[in-house]
């Protein structure tokens, strides 16, 4: 059984006609991440909203129960421009950029950029690479609980909702 969870769509599918070309960049990028970390047995949802109101683009778990976080970038612009990521490093331990090849990394090596707690990794459809690893800055192990406890519901959640779409605004009313 094929969809959209499972099978990403070709960047030329009908189902992209109308997306931009950022977010179909952004979209490969996740997909050879996600593949790399398969390979290494972490396991990651896309776009999952934080405690914070922010959304990592990649949140995962690696086989030790470690929280990583991976915020992709596609374009110089919005890699410069972007403010918010440190919002993200309380939820993680270990956080990465996630780039496609053609995007210059200089400024990643940068003291705005946190090398001391940044990794990086490069990225296209098929594949991707660990081109500096991310350090390990281990969470509270009450704050990884309820991160990792967060992740699961979430997974669990999409998982349902994409074999019954009808169940998708069910335990709402639970959620207190």
């Amino acid at each position: 059984m094929a969809d959209s969870l499972t099978q990403p769509s070709a960047p030329d599918s009908p189902a992209d006609a109308g997306e931009d070309p950022f977010t179909l960049r952004s979209r490969a990028v996740c997909r050879g991440i996600g593949r790399l970390f398969a390979r290494n047995n972490i396991w990651a949802l896309p776009e999952m909203p934080l405690r914070n109101g922010r959304r990592a683009d990649l949140m995962g778990i690696d086989a030790k129960g470690k929280i990583v976080i991976v915020e992709v970038k596609t374009a110089r612009g919005d890699l410069l421009g972007d403010g918010k990521w440190p919002d993200y490093l309380d939820f993680c331990d270990r956080f990465y950029w996630g780039l496609p090849p053609e995007l210059d990394r200089a400024c990643l090596d940068s003291p705005d950029f946190r090398p001391e707690c940044c990794g990086v990794i490069v990225a296209d459809e098929y594949d991707a690479e660990i081109v500096r690893p991310a350090p390990s800055h281990p969470l509270a192990a009450a704050r990884r609980r309820v991160e990792v406890e967060r992740l699961s519901r979430a997974a669990l959640r999409r998982l349902q909702v994409a074999l019954d779409p009808h169940c998708s605004s069910w335990g709402a009313e639970l959620a207190g």
